[in-house]
């Protein structure tokens, strides 16, 4: 007689809860797979079906027309001088707050933080605020013909805020589980602080650091509630791809907003592969890093 014909109460206690488990996991793996189902492939799956639904000429017209293109320069151009900024910002306050003890330091961590907790719409508010026409510094900007708000530098400070905790975020548990031995080793042989750091805690931080980047990379070019209160969405001029999608969207064009969308869904793709790749290819080198 199989076990299965058995009556629960007649089968071991360890074998019971052995099939417990696992009936336990099939449901917990069914339910994760669904709601990713659900909630994420779905989603990106009728992103693309939309831009393509009619057919590969109209998904490239829609590409190239001129105000999609600039959207996509504009995007680029605020990603490529927000990331590194915010690479050496995080860095630096990431080996602030992991390496060293000063009066401040939680209040530090809570600036870190901030971003994460303050809507980014609000984020965009307090920059109009600041540097708007009738804001506390604008009219001393003007004077000196200076533009923030509705300008490139607005944009790229409303980007900054908002990802500005992913990096140093993701540098700061790391550096103190790091410890402080190894740099203060190479101090004391005589190496300078610039090559301590290039040198020791740059090589071990290296995944960490680039695990930050690519994900404040992807937000950066997918951010909209910031960046949408400080561009004044002058289309042509100060409109990123995610608010080019909605002016297209409110305009019933909606193959054109689903394509240039489609951007945006294949550059999440590629940061998840991205990352994916790395945690492979790499996974002895990281965890020998994070052990250290």
């Amino acid at each position: 007689m199989s076990d299965a014909s058995l009556p629960a109460a007649a089968l071991p206690r360890g074998r019971l809860a052995r099939q417990d488990g696992a009936a336990a996991r099939i449901v917990l793996i069914a339910l994760a797979l669904g709601f990713l189902a659900l909630f994420l492939a779905l989603p990106l799956a009728i992103v693309f079906i939309e831009a393509l639904a009619r057919g590969w000429q109209a998904y490239l017209g829609a590409l190239a027309d001129d105000d999609a293109l600039a959207a996509i320069r504009l995007t680029l151009l605020v990603a490529a001088i927000a990331v590194p900024l915010n690479v050496v910002v995080g860095v630096a306050g990431a080996w602030a707050i992991a390496k060293h003890e000063f009066r401040g330091k939680s209040l530090l961590v809570s600036l870190v933080d901030l971003p994460i907790s303050v809507s980014p719409v609000i984020a965009g508010l307090v920059y109009v605020l600041l540097f708007g026409a009738q804001g506390y510094f604008g009219r001393v900007l003007a004077s000196y013909g200076v533009e923030i708000i509705f300008a490139l530098p607005g944009i790229v400070l409303a980007t900054l805020f908002v990802t500005f905790p992913f990096i140093a975020r993701e540098l700061i548990p790391h550096m103190q589980a790091l410890g402080n031995a190894e740099e203060e080793t190479a101090l004391t042989l005589g190496a300078s602080g610039w090559r301590t750091f290039c040198m020791v805690t740059l090589p071990n931080i290296k995944w960490s650091l680039l695990y930050g980047v690519l994900l404040c990379n992807a937000r950066a070019m997918g951010e909209f509630g910031a960046v949408a209160v400080v561009s004044g969405k002058i289309r042509g001029l100060t409109t990123t791809m995610p608010l080019h999608v909605e002016i297209l969207y409110n305009e019933y064009m909606s193959v054109a907003a689903f394509a240039v969308a489609s951007l945006l869904a294949l550059l999440a793709l590629v940061t998840l592969a991205a990352k994916s790749f790395l945690e492979w290819r790499y996974a002895d080198q990281i965890a020998a890093s994070r052990r250290h």
